[in-house]
């Protein structure tokens, strides 16, 4: 019963087997290979343009590098107040951005508040070079809270990130567990909404070691190799990283991946809903699960094996747990098992 977090998941077979194939013989460095080129065109296909593609080794690096890409001086990344670009990357962003910082924005359940950013954006004002400027908005799809950012919502804060002349960068550890959730594909849940880079997450639903930044704009990512480089994110042997994208794209495996991890987190939500020791904190649709449980059930559950992380609450939410409670994330994965959670549930019936 782990449901600590997806990074703790294996990778899939498929992805193993693509990695021992393309393992064998010689092929170009540095992201030269016919394989790294196939797996790039590969990408222009499931997001129906021609997009700028640079594989890196983790999400923090392909966060934080998007970010260099869009650095000013005294630069200000505006983002959600619990966004994992601000409370999980240990100061990544800062660093490599050469000093800039993330300035949060408020909004219920992960999500940035329109309104709230509007507002925000407000107290920098040009003439004041003591505040520094903003460069960019990041969003995160799914959120820091296992929300979904619905299409209006995206497309209203795309809409004042232009406005303003920054770039709207979206997080997408968790993407392909956002895209099936909500029906969509991958251009409808970008750039058609106004995304200019998107931080694509793969190593949490299923492979080993596969991250990358996308740019919508080609034109926009001239300065990115030398910024990659320089990151010491430039691997020597990216065949490997493109070996997984291959299989992770073959026959939609990535999908069918994300739908059932989603599919495992929603018995779960339905255990929660029908214990009496244990509830859903909120309504979530990806692979996180917000549970409040009992001290002493969240207690009896470990012993018996299950793994969880306790969460801090949302700022937003000071009330929502009472005395005798705790706050538990619960993340299923592509490998979770239906017994895991029939297990689980019953504990908590």
């Amino acid at each position: 019963m782990i449901f600590a977090s997806d990074n703790w998941s294996g990778p899939h077979p498929a992805i193993n087997a693509s990695l021992a194939e393309h393992g064998a013989g010689m092929a170009a460095a540095y992201g030269t290979s016919t394989l790294d080129k196939a797996v790039e065109q590969r990408f222009n296909e499931i997001f129906e343009r021609e997009v700028a593609v640079f594989f890196v080794g983790t999400g923090t690096a392909a966060n934080s590098l998007s970010f260099a890409a869009l650095n000013r001086p005294g630069g200000v990344v505006l983002c959600h107040r619990e966004a994992h670009v601000v409370e999980d990357e240990c100061g990544a962003p800062e660093f490599f951005t050469h000093g800039a910082r993330m300035a949060p924005v408020d909004g219920p359940l992960g999500m940035i508040d329109a309104f709230n950013l509007k507002r925000e954006l407000k107290r920098f004002n040009p003439g004041f070079v003591h505040a520094g400027q903003p460069m960019a908005v990041t969003i995160s799809q799914p959120s820091e809270a296992g929300t979904i950012y619905p299409l209006e919502r995206l497309e209203a804060i795309a809409g004042i990130a232009h406005e303003h002349e920054l770039s709207l960068h979206m997080d997408g550890a968790r993407f392909a567990n956002a895209l099936v959730a909500s029906n969509l594909s991958p251009a409808e849940m970008t750039w058609k909404r106004g995304v200019d880079i998107l931080s694509f997450g793969a190593t949490k639903n299923g492979c080993w070691c596969a991250e990358a930044v996308i740019f919508f704009d080609p034109e926009k990512a001239r300065q990115f190799p030398y910024i990659r480089k320089r990151g010491a994110q430039l691997f020597s042997k990216t065949r490997f990283i493109a070996a997984q994208f291959m299989a992770y794209f073959e026959n939609g495996l990535w999908l069918e991946l994300a739908r059932h991890s989603n599919a495992m987190a929603d018995k779960l939500r339905d255990a929660l809903d029908r214990g009496s020791h244990a509830r859903q904190a909120w309504p979530t649709r990806t692979n996180e699960v917000f549970a409040i449980i009992e001290k002493d059930t969240a207690e009896r559950l470990r012993a018996a094996g299950a793994v969880f992380y306790d969460w801090n609450p949302p700022h937003s939410s000071h009330d929502l747990l009472k005395e005798g409670d705790v706050l538990a994330r619960l993340v299923t994965s592509w490998s979770t098992s239906e017994k895991d959670v029939e297990d689980f549930a019953a504990l908590i019936a």
